[in-house]
């Protein structure tokens, strides 16, 4: 059975009488024809829904459950993926995977951050938070493409780094430190993509890019907007006002400079259609990697120097 959002309860009364009535069809020219009719008027009524949801709509629609997560995408998008492990300092960090594998005719490092869905999955994975073990494997993998000039794309889906103090005392934040500075010099093309959240410098960790790319209903934030909410307001109910305050959809941040491009869903989000969607981002990173491919090393470190100076540039009209 389908999950719904609330706002999609329009949507779900009807797919709900369509399978009432398909138990009845046995080959009714009549029924069919309802049937078909009333899949028709769901398909509509859910472009309309899709097409003016608000930032804190999109922002549960990015947390959906069953939403296509890392290994979803590389399982669907590439061939013969080999998973690396650890950071051969302390730890492997099962809630950040990487590898090498096949996108096209691209051998590529592929590293991204891992949520889980059931909940057994979800507490192996720590929620999709990872420790600076995590991040650490994360800059060895990067390390490695590097030294064997291999391209690295970036999937990028968490609430944000693992605040536990075992996660402080081995330097967090160093950590997430290390992977900017890295990632800002590293002498190979990167493509990050958030497929679901991104949030704060968990995200960042792995999104210093050449492009960054977000799915259509994905969010990209410093902070949660339950987080933002309970700061300004002292209260966490206010978080679909914060979100609209925040800027953190595919649309705005792109109106903003922030990201390079959005990638289509199929209608009512990437968890109802994974193959398609992941069809969408295996058509999109690889349009931007063959074009920085074909950059001199100078001339791709040059421009991701420049793209990240252009950020947060502003002026006043006098």
């Amino acid at each position: 059975m389908q999950d719904y959002f609330e706002f999609e309860q329009p949507v779900a009364d009807i797919e709900t009488k369509i399978e009432k009535l398909k138990t009845y069809a046995k080959g009714n020219p009549m029924v069919l024809e309802e049937i078909a009719k009333l899949e028709r008027k769901a398909s509509q009524l859910q472009q309309e829904i899709y097409g003016k949801l608000t930032a804190w709509q999109r922002t549960q629609v990015a947390r959906h459950p069953n939403r296509p997560n890392t290994l979803d995408y590389i399982a669907l998008m590439s061939q013969g993926f080999l998973e690396l492990h650890g950071d051969r300092y302390f730890a492997d960090d099962h809630s950040i995977v990487g590898g090498l594998g096949w996108l096209g005719q691209h051998a590529v490092m592929f590293i991204g951050h891992q949520k889980g869905k059931t909940t057994k999955e979800k507490v192996y994975r720590n929620f999709g938070m990872p420790h600076p073990e995590g991040y650490r494997k994360a800059l060895r993998l990067m390390k490695l493409a590097e030294k064997f000039q291999k391209p690295v794309v970036t999937l990028i889906d968490t609430p944000g780094a693992y605040p536990g103090i075992g996660a402080e005392e081995r330097g967090q934040s160093e950590a997430i430190a290390k992977n900017l500075l890295a990632m800002s010099t590293l002498a190979v093309p990167i493509v990050s993509v958030v497929i679901g959240e991104g949030g704060s410098g968990g995200a960042l960790a792995l999104g210093v890019a050449d492009r960054i790319l977000m799915l259509e209903h994905a969010v990209y934030s410093v902070i949660s907007p339950e987080g933002c909410a309970a700061i300004l307001w002292q209260n966490g109910s206010k978080a679909p006002e914060a979100a609209e305050a925040m800027k953190i959809t595919a649309k705005d941040l792109a109106n903003m400079g922030v990201i390079n491009g959005i990638i289509p869903e199929p209608i009512g989000g990437a968890h109802r259609n994974a193959a398609k969607a992941a069809e969408a981002v295996q058509k999109a990173v690889l349009e931007h990697l063959t074009k920085l491919e074909s950059l001199t090393t100078e001339d791709l470190l040059n421009q991701r120097y420049e793209k990240y100076r252009r950020m947060g540039v502003w002026g006043e009209n006098r």
